[in-house]
């Protein structure tokens, strides 16, 4: 006997499928409502860093006032409360309002030497459709900040404020972003809004030009060409009649035939020259009560000679006795040396010469940089380290100290008062 199923009817189907819309309904209302505290609680966060110490004080003075006017009957402290509530609500109607602004900050040279002037400016513009109130704009520099009054601008105003910063000393100066502020007369209340990104400033160490030398440089077949000529090379450069002694085999027979005279190959010398700097960070290693002074002409005196070294085309390498540094081109060199600060680590300058030795084994020269701190034994033990073939110079920074110039064990070394006494002590260190 077989039994025929029916569907049950549309109106059940519908009956069933209410719970599910009605938990669908209900979790979307819930989620909305939830994202609709969360942005609300943000608001109110962020409102919350308007509001000043004696901001605060001010509105539980008048809540204890009111409520005690209130209990006591005392008019007097009901007076208080509302005097005060209506500052309260002065100092919001000063802060509320947008800031319809386009704000520019630009440094003219990200990158100055101590002692010169770091020029940059702001630019704001009105982009809104209405005239704004004046406000005021604050921008960090470094650990300071400086602040700028903004008039009141029309639609499409714009304003500009130039500024300068001070570089007496070798630093990376953070400065922005620039942020307008809003607020009252009293300070209860300040708004702030962040414009721009801080950009970096490099003050870069003093340095002095050194006179071009020829030390360090090797016969290399694989180096770099330079302005002698040799009759034996790879990169020829010229013909040229025989003299007396020259070698047959560079003789260039086809040139002979044609001109009748003895022709010859001439090439251009091929060299290789790898400076290697390295700089002594513990402060051990510089006097006591003249660490920072003799710090600073150590760096003065690496960054000299890695720029003579850029400027000579040679290879260049640098590290101190905590880390390496890039040395790709003179900025990268620079703003390296511009980040140092003395160490308080164990590493000596002999550790840093041992690294020299494993990292650049192919250096034909390196100039090693110390404070008075280090003695001579030190020195000459440092060097017994570096990679044989190196011609080898050291640096001992002595802050208005006599500058000398001294051989120890072969060992050249500078005795530098001033960096301004740099150029003649090298010079003599060549002869």
């Amino acid at each position: 006997m077989s039994q025929t199923r029916t569907s049950p009817p549309a109106a059940s189907q519908e009956a069933a499928a209410q719970p599910h819309a009605g938990t669908t309904t209900r979790a979307a209302l819930f989620a909305t409502t939830a994202a609709t505290l969360v942005a609300g609680v943000r608001r109110v966060s962020g409102a919350l860093h308007w509001v000043s110490r004696a901001a605060w004080v001010t509105l539980g003075v008048v809540v204890a006032a009111a409520i005690a006017g209130s209990v006591l009957g005392w008019v007097e402290l009901v007076a208080i409360a509302a005097g005060l509530g209506a500052v309260l609500v002065a100092a919001i109607a000063f802060t509320i309002g947008r800031h319809p602004y386009a704000v520019s900050l630009r440094l003219r040279d990200h990158r100055v030497v101590v002692g010169e002037r770091a020029m940059g400016g702001i630019h704001v513009v009105n982009v809104g459709e209405h005239r704004v109130l004046p406000a005021r704009i604050e921008l960090p520099v470094g650990a300071g900040r400086a602040g700028f009054a903004l008039p009141a601008l029309p639609a499409g105003g714009e304003h500009e404020e130039l500024f300068a910063i001070p570089t007496q000393r070798r630093s990376v100066i953070q400065v922005g972003p620039v942020r307008s502020v809003r607020g009252d007369p009293l300070g209860l209340l300040r708004r702030t809004v962040t414009w721009t990104e801080p950009q970096e400033l490099y003050v870069h160490p003093r340095t002095i030009r050194l006179s071009s030398s020829s030390a360090g440089y090797v016969h290399d077949l694989e180096g770099r060409e330079s302005r002698d000529l040799t009759s034996a090379d790879l990169s020829f450069h010229a013909l040229r009649e025989y003299t007396p002694g020259d070698d047959r085999r560079t003789v260039h027979w086809r040139s002979s035939a044609r001109t009748g005279t003895l022709m010859v190959r001439q090439f251009v010398e091929t060299r290789r020259s790898h400076l290697v700097l390295l700089l002594s960070r513990n402060r051990r290693d510089y006097a006591s009560d003249a660490a920072e002074a003799e710090f600073e002409l150590a760096i003065s005196s690496v960054g000299s000679f890695g720029l003579q070294a850029v400027r000579d085309e040679r290879d260049l390498s640098a590290l101190t006795t905590h880390e390496a540094l890039r040395a790709g081109t003179a900025d990268q060199l620079l703003d390296e040396l511009t980040r140092l600060e003395l160490g308080s680590g164990t590493a000596s300058l002999v550790d840093g010469a041992r690294e020299v030795s494993r990292d650049f084994p192919r250096a034909s020269i390196v100039v090693m940089a110390c404070g008075s701190g280090v003695t001579p034994h030190q020195l000459r033990a440092a060097a017994s380290v570096l990679p044989s073939g190196a011609q080898v110079l050291a640096i001992r920074a002595h802050s208005g100290g006599e500058t000398l110039v001294r051989r120890v064990s072969g060992l050249a070394v500078l005795e530098i008062g001033s960096l301004t006494e740099l150029p003649r002590a090298h010079r003599k260190a060549e002869r």
